[in-house]
Protein backbone atom coordinates (compact mmCIF):
# COMPACT_ATOMS: atom_id res chain seq x y z
CA UNK A 1 0.00 0.00 0.00
CA UNK A 2 1.55 3.23 -1.15
CA UNK A 3 0.36 5.63 2.23
CA UNK A 4 -1.44 8.81 1.21
CA UNK A 5 0.66 11.95 0.36
CA UNK A 6 -1.33 15.40 0.73
CA UNK A 7 0.03 17.24 -2.62
CA UNK A 8 0.42 20.36 -1.16
CA UNK A 9 2.96 21.51 -3.51
CA UNK A 10 0.94 21.07 -6.87
CA UNK A 11 -2.28 22.49 -4.69
CA UNK A 12 -0.84 25.99 -3.72
CA UNK A 13 0.88 26.30 -7.33
CA UNK A 14 -2.16 25.49 -8.82
CA UNK A 15 -4.11 28.38 -6.73
CA UNK A 16 -0.98 30.80 -6.53
CA UNK A 17 0.33 30.96 -9.89
CA UNK A 18 -2.00 29.07 -12.39
CA UNK A 19 -5.36 30.54 -11.00
CA UNK A 20 -3.70 33.65 -10.11
CA UNK A 21 -5.30 33.68 -6.36
CA UNK A 22 -3.39 37.06 -5.87
CA UNK A 23 -5.98 38.62 -8.10
CA UNK A 24 -8.05 38.31 -4.76
CA UNK A 25 -7.10 41.09 -2.21
CA UNK A 26 -7.58 38.83 0.89
CA UNK A 27 -5.44 35.92 -0.89
CA UNK A 28 -2.00 35.64 1.50
CA UNK A 29 0.08 32.57 -0.04
CA UNK A 30 2.13 32.18 3.02
CA UNK A 31 -1.36 31.46 5.46
CA UNK A 32 -2.75 29.77 3.16
CA UNK A 33 0.91 27.32 3.05
CA UNK A 34 0.56 27.62 6.88
CA UNK A 35 -3.20 26.29 6.95
CA UNK A 36 -2.60 23.60 3.94
CA UNK A 37 0.48 22.41 5.82
CA UNK A 38 -1.94 21.35 9.23
CA UNK A 39 -4.28 20.19 6.86
CA UNK A 40 -2.17 17.80 5.24
CA UNK A 41 0.20 16.33 8.08
CA UNK A 42 -3.80 15.86 9.89
CA UNK A 43 -5.16 14.04 7.14
CA UNK A 44 -2.02 12.37 6.21
CA UNK A 45 -1.69 11.14 10.28
CA UNK A 46 -5.50 10.79 11.33
CA UNK A 47 -7.83 10.80 8.54
CA UNK A 48 -6.18 8.61 5.95
CA UNK A 49 -5.45 5.41 8.38
CA UNK A 50 -9.18 4.90 8.48
CA UNK A 51 -10.12 5.11 4.94
CA UNK A 52 -9.00 0.91 4.09
CA UNK A 53 -10.90 0.11 7.29
CA UNK A 54 -13.49 2.09 6.38
CA UNK A 55 -14.26 0.55 3.13
CA UNK A 56 -13.60 -3.03 4.77
CA UNK A 57 -16.47 -2.80 7.51
CA UNK A 58 -18.34 -0.43 6.16
CA UNK A 59 -21.50 1.20 7.70
CA UNK A 60 -24.27 -0.68 9.77
CA UNK A 61 -28.33 -0.17 10.75
CA UNK A 62 -29.04 -0.69 14.24
CA UNK A 63 -31.95 -0.56 15.82
CA UNK A 64 -33.07 2.49 13.48
CA UNK A 65 -29.41 4.04 13.64
CA UNK A 66 -26.31 4.40 11.78
CA UNK A 67 -23.28 2.86 13.04
CA UNK A 68 -19.94 4.19 11.62
CA UNK A 69 -17.03 1.98 10.53
CA UNK A 70 -14.18 1.75 13.54
CA UNK A 71 -11.84 5.06 14.02
CA UNK A 72 -14.52 7.49 12.44
CA UNK A 73 -15.85 9.05 15.91
CA UNK A 74 -12.36 9.56 17.17
CA UNK A 75 -11.11 11.31 14.02
CA UNK A 76 -14.02 13.33 13.66
CA UNK A 77 -13.40 14.35 17.37
CA UNK A 78 -9.84 15.67 16.73
CA UNK A 79 -11.56 16.99 13.73
CA UNK A 80 -13.61 19.15 15.40
CA UNK A 81 -11.20 20.48 17.99
CA UNK A 82 -8.69 21.66 15.66
CA UNK A 83 -11.75 24.00 14.23
CA UNK A 84 -11.94 22.40 10.86
CA UNK A 85 -15.74 22.23 10.49
CA UNK A 86 -15.99 26.15 10.98
CA UNK A 87 -13.14 26.87 8.25
CA UNK A 88 -15.75 29.11 6.29
CA UNK A 89 -17.92 30.05 9.00
CA UNK A 90 -18.05 33.92 10.37
CA UNK A 91 -15.91 34.85 13.38
CA UNK A 92 -19.33 36.18 15.42
CA UNK A 93 -20.75 32.22 15.04
CA UNK A 94 -17.49 30.58 15.85
CA UNK A 95 -16.01 29.90 12.23
CA UNK A 96 -12.29 31.30 10.83
CA UNK A 97 -13.89 33.14 8.19
CA UNK A 98 -11.72 31.66 5.21
CA UNK A 99 -12.58 31.91 1.73
CA UNK A 100 -13.31 29.44 -0.89
CA UNK A 101 -9.68 28.64 -1.99
CA UNK A 102 -8.88 27.73 1.39
CA UNK A 103 -12.07 25.54 1.01
CA UNK A 104 -10.76 23.98 -1.83
CA UNK A 105 -7.72 23.45 -0.69
CA UNK A 106 -8.53 21.49 2.68
CA UNK A 107 -11.55 19.92 0.73
CA UNK A 108 -9.43 18.17 -1.84
CA UNK A 109 -6.83 16.99 0.48
CA UNK A 110 -9.59 15.42 3.24
CA UNK A 111 -11.03 13.70 -0.50
CA UNK A 112 -7.61 12.24 -1.59
CA UNK A 113 -7.20 10.88 2.18
CA UNK A 114 -10.91 9.91 2.57
CA UNK A 115 -13.69 10.27 -0.04
CA UNK A 116 -16.16 8.46 2.05
CA UNK A 117 -15.50 10.75 5.39
CA UNK A 118 -15.28 14.10 3.23
CA UNK A 119 -18.59 12.88 1.86
CA UNK A 120 -20.46 12.95 5.08
CA UNK A 121 -18.75 16.09 6.54
CA UNK A 122 -18.45 18.10 3.14
CA UNK A 123 -21.91 19.74 2.93
CA UNK A 124 -21.28 21.62 5.94
CA UNK A 125 -19.93 24.73 4.23
CA UNK A 126 -22.94 24.77 1.88
CA UNK A 127 -25.31 24.74 4.94
CA UNK A 128 -23.55 27.78 6.28
CA UNK A 129 -23.50 29.51 2.93
CA UNK A 130 -27.17 28.57 2.27
CA UNK A 131 -28.13 29.81 6.07
CA UNK A 132 -26.06 32.99 5.59
CA UNK A 133 -27.59 33.55 2.21
CA UNK A 134 -31.27 32.79 3.13
CA UNK A 135 -31.84 31.85 6.59
CA UNK A 136 -33.53 34.65 9.54
CA UNK A 137 -31.32 36.31 12.21
CA UNK A 138 -32.47 33.66 14.33
CA UNK A 139 -31.57 31.02 12.51
CA UNK A 140 -28.40 31.89 11.61
CA UNK A 141 -27.99 32.15 15.69
CA UNK A 142 -29.72 29.23 15.99
CA UNK A 143 -27.64 27.26 13.68
CA UNK A 144 -23.76 28.57 12.12
CA UNK A 145 -22.34 27.73 15.68
CA UNK A 146 -23.00 24.62 16.10
CA UNK A 147 -22.28 24.08 12.34
CA UNK A 148 -18.57 25.75 12.78
CA UNK A 149 -18.18 23.55 16.08
CA UNK A 150 -18.48 20.41 14.50
CA UNK A 151 -22.11 19.70 16.89
CA UNK A 152 -24.01 19.31 13.78
CA UNK A 153 -23.64 17.89 10.46
CA UNK A 154 -25.76 18.87 7.63
CA UNK A 155 -27.46 16.78 4.99
CA UNK A 156 -29.17 17.74 1.53
CA UNK A 157 -32.39 15.78 0.99
CA UNK A 158 -33.60 16.36 -2.50
CA UNK A 159 -34.20 13.11 -4.70
CA UNK A 160 -37.02 10.63 -4.30
CA UNK A 161 -37.72 7.09 -6.08
CA UNK A 162 -40.00 8.37 -8.48
CA UNK A 163 -37.70 12.67 -8.65
CA UNK A 164 -34.02 12.14 -9.50
CA UNK A 165 -33.01 14.81 -11.90
CA UNK A 166 -36.72 15.77 -12.43
CA UNK A 167 -37.01 18.09 -9.26
CA UNK A 168 -40.94 18.69 -10.67
CA UNK A 169 -41.95 15.35 -9.58
CA UNK A 170 -41.08 15.62 -5.71
CA UNK A 171 -43.26 14.51 -4.22
CA UNK A 172 -42.45 14.60 -0.44
CA UNK A 173 -44.94 17.58 1.63
CA UNK A 174 -44.65 20.13 4.07
CA UNK A 175 -47.75 21.35 5.47
CA UNK A 176 -48.28 24.42 8.16
CA UNK A 177 -48.25 23.87 11.78
CA UNK A 178 -48.18 26.85 13.84
CA UNK A 179 -45.18 28.82 13.28
CA UNK A 180 -43.31 25.19 12.18
CA UNK A 181 -44.00 23.00 9.28
CA UNK A 182 -44.55 19.44 9.11
CA UNK A 183 -42.41 17.49 6.66
CA UNK A 184 -43.85 13.87 5.17
CA UNK A 185 -42.50 11.62 2.53
CA UNK A 186 -39.55 9.91 1.58
CA UNK A 187 -36.19 10.45 0.17
CA UNK A 188 -33.42 8.48 -0.39
CA UNK A 189 -29.75 8.64 -1.24
CA UNK A 190 -28.97 10.68 1.45
CA UNK A 191 -25.10 10.88 1.97
CA UNK A 192 -24.75 10.69 5.94
CA UNK A 193 -28.55 10.93 6.35
CA UNK A 194 -28.07 9.94 10.23
CA UNK A 195 -24.44 8.40 11.52
CA UNK A 196 -22.86 8.62 14.94
CA UNK A 197 -19.98 11.09 15.28
CA UNK A 198 -22.02 14.35 15.68
CA UNK A 199 -24.61 14.97 18.14
CA UNK A 200 -26.73 16.16 15.90
CA UNK A 201 -27.80 16.52 12.03
CA UNK A 202 -29.47 19.23 10.18
CA UNK A 203 -31.56 18.07 6.89
CA UNK A 204 -31.87 20.51 4.13
CA UNK A 205 -35.20 19.31 3.16
CA UNK A 206 -36.60 20.00 -0.24
CA UNK A 207 -40.32 19.44 0.37
CA UNK A 208 -43.69 20.73 -2.24
CA UNK A 209 -46.10 23.69 -0.40
CA UNK A 210 -48.26 23.56 -3.57
CA UNK A 211 -48.99 21.91 -6.29
CA UNK A 212 -47.30 24.20 -8.92
CA UNK A 213 -44.30 22.61 -10.64
CA UNK A 214 -41.33 23.59 -9.39
CA UNK A 215 -42.62 26.95 -8.67
CA UNK A 216 -44.51 24.99 -5.51
CA UNK A 217 -41.22 23.44 -3.60
CA UNK A 218 -39.61 25.07 -0.86
CA UNK A 219 -36.80 24.59 1.63
CA UNK A 220 -36.90 23.87 4.92
CA UNK A 221 -34.21 23.04 7.83
CA UNK A 222 -35.38 19.92 9.70
CA UNK A 223 -33.16 18.77 12.71
CA UNK A 224 -32.60 15.26 13.91
CA UNK A 225 -33.42 16.92 17.23
CA UNK A 226 -37.32 18.49 17.75
CA UNK A 227 -37.28 22.14 19.93
CA UNK A 228 -38.73 20.05 22.55
CA UNK A 229 -35.71 17.98 22.72
CA UNK A 230 -37.12 15.18 21.65
CA UNK A 231 -35.92 13.13 18.43
CA UNK A 232 -37.97 14.54 15.22
CA UNK A 233 -39.58 12.00 13.18
CA UNK A 234 -37.02 11.47 10.57
CA UNK A 235 -36.05 6.85 10.34
CA UNK A 236 -33.48 5.66 8.18
CA UNK A 237 -34.97 2.93 6.52
CA UNK A 238 -32.30 1.53 5.03
CA UNK A 239 -28.38 2.07 4.01
CA UNK A 240 -27.52 1.66 0.38
CA UNK A 241 -25.03 -1.31 -0.74
CA UNK A 242 -22.72 0.88 -2.68
CA UNK A 243 -19.98 0.02 -5.33
CA UNK A 244 -17.66 2.21 -3.46
CA UNK A 245 -18.13 5.01 -0.82
CA UNK A 246 -18.22 1.87 2.07
CA UNK A 247 -17.76 4.31 5.21
CA UNK A 248 -20.52 7.22 3.81
CA UNK A 249 -23.92 6.15 4.73
CA UNK A 250 -26.55 6.22 1.73
CA UNK A 251 -29.61 6.29 2.95
CA UNK A 252 -33.03 6.02 2.32
CA UNK A 253 -35.35 8.53 4.91
CA UNK A 254 -38.85 9.00 6.03
CA UNK A 255 -39.95 11.89 7.10
CA UNK A 256 -43.45 11.26 8.88
CA UNK A 257 -44.67 14.80 10.53
CA UNK A 258 -41.37 15.86 11.24
CA UNK A 259 -40.91 19.27 12.80
CA UNK A 260 -39.57 21.93 10.12
CA UNK A 261 -39.05 25.79 9.54
CA UNK A 262 -39.30 27.18 6.28
CA UNK A 263 -35.31 28.66 5.35
CA UNK A 264 -36.22 31.55 2.42
CA UNK A 265 -39.31 32.26 0.72
CA UNK A 266 -42.24 29.69 0.24
CA UNK A 267 -42.31 28.47 -3.18
CA UNK A 268 -38.26 29.71 -3.98
CA UNK A 269 -37.14 26.33 -2.48
CA UNK A 270 -34.97 26.16 -5.77
CA UNK A 271 -33.35 29.01 -5.31
CA UNK A 272 -32.11 28.44 -1.92
CA UNK A 273 -31.28 25.24 -2.15
CA UNK A 274 -28.81 25.92 -5.91
CA UNK A 275 -26.85 27.82 -3.38
CA UNK A 276 -26.05 24.11 -1.75
CA UNK A 277 -25.68 22.62 -4.97
CA UNK A 278 -23.50 24.35 -7.08
CA UNK A 279 -21.00 24.51 -3.62
CA UNK A 280 -21.45 20.58 -4.09
CA UNK A 281 -20.54 20.44 -7.80
CA UNK A 282 -17.42 22.55 -7.41
CA UNK A 283 -16.65 20.20 -4.07
CA UNK A 284 -17.44 17.27 -6.83
CA UNK A 285 -15.29 18.36 -9.49
CA UNK A 286 -12.15 18.36 -6.57
CA UNK A 287 -13.09 14.96 -5.45
CA UNK A 288 -12.21 13.79 -8.95
CA UNK A 289 -9.22 15.64 -8.98
CA UNK A 290 -8.31 14.32 -5.65
CA UNK A 291 -8.94 10.55 -6.90
CA UNK A 292 -6.78 11.31 -10.21
CA UNK A 293 -3.97 12.69 -7.90
CA UNK A 294 -4.44 9.97 -5.80
CA UNK A 295 -4.13 7.15 -8.46
CA UNK A 296 -1.04 8.73 -10.01
CA UNK A 297 1.00 8.93 -6.27
CA UNK A 298 0.10 5.03 -6.64
CA UNK A 299 0.90 4.42 -10.25
CA UNK A 300 4.37 6.17 -9.87
CA UNK A 301 5.26 5.08 -6.78
CA UNK A 302 4.70 1.26 -7.94
CA UNK A 303 6.28 2.19 -11.47
CA UNK A 304 9.64 3.36 -10.10
CA UNK A 305 10.03 0.29 -8.04
CA UNK A 306 8.77 -2.80 -10.32
CA UNK A 307 11.47 -4.15 -11.93
CA UNK A 308 9.90 -5.14 -15.40
CA UNK A 309 12.16 -6.25 -18.14
CA UNK A 310 15.43 -4.90 -19.92
CA UNK A 311 16.47 -1.52 -21.29
CA UNK A 312 18.64 -1.62 -24.43
CA UNK A 313 21.91 -1.64 -23.18
CA UNK A 314 20.77 -5.22 -21.28
CA UNK A 315 20.41 -3.58 -17.48
CA UNK A 316 17.58 -4.35 -15.73
CA UNK A 317 14.14 -1.43 -16.26
CA UNK A 318 11.95 -0.06 -14.03
CA UNK A 319 8.36 -0.01 -15.09
CA UNK A 320 8.80 3.83 -15.46
CA UNK A 321 11.55 3.59 -17.92
CA UNK A 322 9.14 1.91 -20.47
CA UNK A 323 7.65 4.50 -22.74
CA UNK A 324 4.93 3.23 -22.63
CA UNK A 325 3.68 3.29 -18.89
CA UNK A 326 5.76 7.01 -18.82
CA UNK A 327 3.59 8.01 -21.21
CA UNK A 328 0.44 7.01 -19.08
CA UNK A 329 1.59 7.99 -16.11
CA UNK A 330 2.51 11.39 -17.90
CA UNK A 331 -1.38 11.66 -19.09
CA UNK A 332 -2.33 10.54 -15.31
CA UNK A 333 -0.37 13.43 -13.67
CA UNK A 334 -1.94 16.07 -16.37
CA UNK A 335 -5.19 14.92 -15.45
CA UNK A 336 -4.79 15.83 -11.80
CA UNK A 337 -2.83 18.64 -12.77
CA UNK A 338 -5.15 20.36 -15.42
CA UNK A 339 -8.43 19.37 -13.31
CA UNK A 340 -7.32 21.03 -10.64
CA UNK A 341 -6.09 24.07 -12.62
CA UNK A 342 -9.49 24.71 -14.32
CA UNK A 343 -11.32 24.31 -10.55
CA UNK A 344 -8.95 26.92 -8.62
CA UNK A 345 -9.86 29.31 -11.57
CA UNK A 346 -13.19 28.84 -11.13
CA UNK A 347 -13.30 29.35 -7.53
CA UNK A 348 -10.81 31.98 -8.19
CA UNK A 349 -13.42 33.94 -10.51
CA UNK A 350 -16.51 33.47 -8.22
CA UNK A 351 -14.09 35.10 -4.85
CA UNK A 352 -13.86 38.11 -7.29
CA UNK A 353 -17.40 38.77 -7.09
CA UNK A 354 -17.94 40.18 -10.56
CA UNK A 355 -17.50 36.85 -13.10
CA UNK A 356 -20.86 35.15 -12.05
CA UNK A 357 -21.44 34.96 -15.75
CA UNK A 358 -18.21 32.82 -16.58
CA UNK A 359 -18.85 30.84 -13.04
CA UNK A 360 -21.79 29.74 -14.23
CA UNK A 361 -20.31 28.48 -17.28
CA UNK A 362 -17.39 27.10 -15.78
CA UNK A 363 -19.50 24.87 -12.83
CA UNK A 364 -20.53 22.27 -15.41
CA UNK A 365 -17.40 22.50 -17.34
CA UNK A 366 -15.11 21.44 -14.07
CA UNK A 367 -18.25 18.83 -12.75
CA UNK A 368 -17.83 17.02 -15.71
CA UNK A 369 -14.09 16.78 -16.73
CA UNK A 370 -12.54 16.30 -13.09
CA UNK A 371 -15.18 13.87 -12.25
CA UNK A 372 -13.99 12.08 -15.77
CA UNK A 373 -10.51 12.48 -15.18
CA UNK A 374 -10.47 10.85 -11.62
CA UNK A 375 -11.83 7.13 -13.11
CA UNK A 376 -10.07 8.04 -15.93
CA UNK A 377 -7.02 7.72 -13.99
CA UNK A 378 -7.90 5.23 -11.85
CA UNK A 379 -8.62 3.42 -14.69
CA UNK A 380 -5.04 4.05 -16.45
CA UNK A 381 -3.67 3.27 -12.98
CA UNK A 382 -5.03 0.00 -12.40
CA UNK A 383 -3.80 -0.66 -16.19
CA UNK A 384 -0.02 0.49 -14.65
CA UNK A 385 0.02 -2.21 -11.92
CA UNK A 386 -1.19 -4.77 -14.39
CA UNK A 387 -2.37 -7.64 -12.05
CA UNK A 388 -1.95 -5.96 -8.80
CA UNK A 389 -3.92 -3.05 -9.93
CA UNK A 390 -6.59 -5.97 -10.42
CA UNK A 391 -6.12 -6.93 -6.47
CA UNK A 392 -6.94 -5.34 -3.21
CA UNK A 393 -3.26 -4.91 -2.18
CA UNK A 394 -2.12 -1.60 -3.58
CA UNK A 395 -6.19 -0.18 -2.99
CA UNK A 396 -6.33 1.53 -6.41
CA UNK A 397 -9.13 -0.31 -7.68
CA UNK A 398 -10.87 1.28 -4.00
CA UNK A 399 -9.58 4.54 -5.93
CA UNK A 400 -11.60 2.95 -9.24
CA UNK A 401 -14.35 2.51 -7.06
CA UNK A 402 -15.27 5.45 -5.24
CA UNK A 403 -14.82 7.94 -7.54
CA UNK A 404 -17.07 6.09 -10.08
CA UNK A 405 -20.37 7.94 -8.22
CA UNK A 406 -18.53 11.78 -8.71
CA UNK A 407 -20.01 11.20 -12.59
CA UNK A 408 -23.20 10.89 -11.29
CA UNK A 409 -24.30 12.82 -8.32
CA UNK A 410 -24.60 16.44 -8.29
CA UNK A 411 -26.68 16.20 -11.53
CA UNK A 412 -25.36 13.37 -13.72
CA UNK A 413 -22.92 14.66 -16.45
CA UNK A 414 -24.78 14.18 -19.30
CA UNK A 415 -27.35 16.76 -17.02
CA UNK A 416 -24.39 19.62 -17.26
CA UNK A 417 -23.58 18.90 -20.59
CA UNK A 418 -27.38 19.43 -21.71
CA UNK A 419 -27.52 22.49 -19.74
CA UNK A 420 -24.18 24.17 -20.86
CA UNK A 421 -25.85 23.47 -24.72
CA UNK A 422 -29.58 24.22 -24.35
CA UNK A 423 -29.25 27.23 -21.79
CA UNK A 424 -25.71 28.66 -22.03
CA UNK A 425 -24.53 28.48 -25.42
CA UNK A 426 -26.26 31.45 -26.74
CA UNK A 427 -26.37 33.54 -23.75
CA UNK A 428 -24.07 35.72 -21.53
CA UNK A 429 -22.32 32.79 -20.06
CA UNK A 430 -20.95 31.68 -22.70
CA UNK A 431 -20.14 35.18 -23.90
CA UNK A 432 -18.45 35.43 -20.96
CA UNK A 433 -16.09 31.95 -21.75
CA UNK A 434 -15.31 33.22 -25.41
CA UNK A 435 -14.28 36.82 -23.98
CA UNK A 436 -11.93 35.09 -20.88
CA UNK A 437 -10.99 33.04 -23.90
CA UNK A 438 -9.49 35.94 -26.14
CA UNK A 439 -8.08 37.72 -22.88
CA UNK A 440 -6.07 34.45 -22.30
CA UNK A 441 -4.69 34.95 -25.92
CA UNK A 442 -5.26 30.93 -26.80
CA UNK A 443 -3.94 29.89 -30.15
CA UNK A 444 -6.68 31.74 -32.71
CA UNK A 445 -7.15 28.17 -34.38
CA UNK A 446 -8.28 26.80 -31.17
CA UNK A 447 -10.53 29.66 -30.31
CA UNK A 448 -11.92 29.77 -33.79
CA UNK A 449 -12.83 26.03 -33.36
CA UNK A 450 -14.96 26.91 -30.44
CA UNK A 451 -16.47 29.46 -31.51
CA UNK A 452 -17.53 26.92 -35.07
CA UNK A 453 -18.85 24.63 -32.58
CA UNK A 454 -20.96 27.45 -30.27
CA UNK A 455 -22.44 28.89 -33.46
CA UNK A 456 -23.29 25.53 -34.73
CA UNK A 457 -24.87 24.37 -30.91
CA UNK A 458 -26.54 28.06 -30.78
CA UNK A 459 -28.19 27.54 -34.42
CA UNK A 460 -29.01 23.91 -34.07
CA UNK A 461 -32.69 22.75 -34.21
CA UNK A 462 -32.14 20.64 -30.66
CA UNK A 463 -29.09 22.09 -29.15
CA UNK A 464 -29.56 19.25 -26.85
CA UNK A 465 -28.19 17.05 -29.38
CA UNK A 466 -24.89 19.08 -29.72
CA UNK A 467 -24.38 18.87 -25.66
CA UNK A 468 -21.11 16.77 -25.93
CA UNK A 469 -19.72 18.19 -28.68
CA UNK A 470 -20.20 21.50 -27.67
CA UNK A 471 -18.37 20.50 -23.52
CA UNK A 472 -15.85 18.98 -25.77
CA UNK A 473 -15.28 22.07 -27.81
CA UNK A 474 -15.31 24.05 -24.10
CA UNK A 475 -13.06 21.80 -22.46
CA UNK A 476 -10.43 21.62 -25.07
CA UNK A 477 -10.23 24.98 -25.16
CA UNK A 478 -10.25 25.16 -21.65
CA UNK A 479 -7.21 22.79 -21.39
CA UNK A 480 -5.39 25.11 -24.21
CA UNK A 481 -5.94 28.43 -20.88
CA UNK A 482 -4.41 25.99 -18.44
CA UNK A 483 -1.46 25.18 -21.00
CA UNK A 484 -0.58 28.21 -21.39
CA UNK A 485 -0.83 29.43 -18.15
CA UNK A 486 1.34 26.62 -16.39
CA UNK A 487 3.80 27.29 -19.48
CA UNK A 488 4.17 31.13 -18.45
CA UNK A 489 4.61 30.00 -14.51
CA UNK A 490 6.59 26.95 -14.84
CA UNK A 491 9.73 27.63 -13.11
CA UNK A 492 7.60 28.23 -9.76
CA UNK A 493 6.78 24.82 -9.16
CA UNK A 494 9.23 22.93 -6.88
CA UNK A 495 9.41 20.31 -10.10
CA UNK A 496 9.40 22.16 -13.07
CA UNK A 497 10.58 19.13 -15.62
CA UNK A 498 7.57 17.44 -13.53
CA UNK A 499 5.35 19.82 -15.00
CA UNK A 500 7.36 20.59 -18.33
CA UNK A 501 7.26 16.74 -19.23
CA UNK A 502 3.22 16.73 -18.73
CA UNK A 503 2.87 20.03 -20.86
CA UNK A 504 4.96 18.61 -23.39
CA UNK A 505 2.54 15.49 -23.91
CA UNK A 506 0.56 16.05 -27.49
CA UNK A 507 -2.37 17.53 -27.05
CA UNK A 508 -5.38 15.47 -26.83
CA UNK A 509 -8.54 16.41 -27.80
CA UNK A 510 -10.99 15.11 -25.24
CA UNK A 511 -13.44 12.75 -25.66
CA UNK A 512 -15.25 11.77 -22.59
CA UNK A 513 -18.06 9.34 -21.95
Amino acid sequence: MTPFVAPLDDILFSLHHVARAPLIAAWDHDFAAEIGKHFAAFAEGEIAPIDEIGDQEGCRLENGRVRLPSGCKEMYTAYCEQGWPGLTAPGEFGGQAQDALILAMTSEIFSGANHSMQMVTGLVPGAIRTLLNFGTDAQKDRFLPSLASGETIATMCLTEPSAGSDLSRITCRAVPDGAQWQISGEKIFISGGDQDISDEILHLVLARTSDNGVKGLSLFLCPSTKTDGTRNAVKVTRIEEKMGLHASPTCQMLFDGAEAELIGEEGRGLAAMFTMMNHARGDVALQGVAHAARAYQIAAAYAVDRVQGRLSDGSPARLDQHADVRRILDAMDRYALFGRAMTHMAFVAMERGDQGALVEFLTPLIKVFCTEAGMRSAELGIQVLGGYGFLREYRIEQTYRDARITAIYEGANGIHKRMLATRMAQGPSSDAFEQMLIDEGIETNALAQWQCIRAETANHTDPAEMAHRFIQASIDAMQAVVHKRMSDCVEAHPDPDRIRRVLALDPEPWRGM
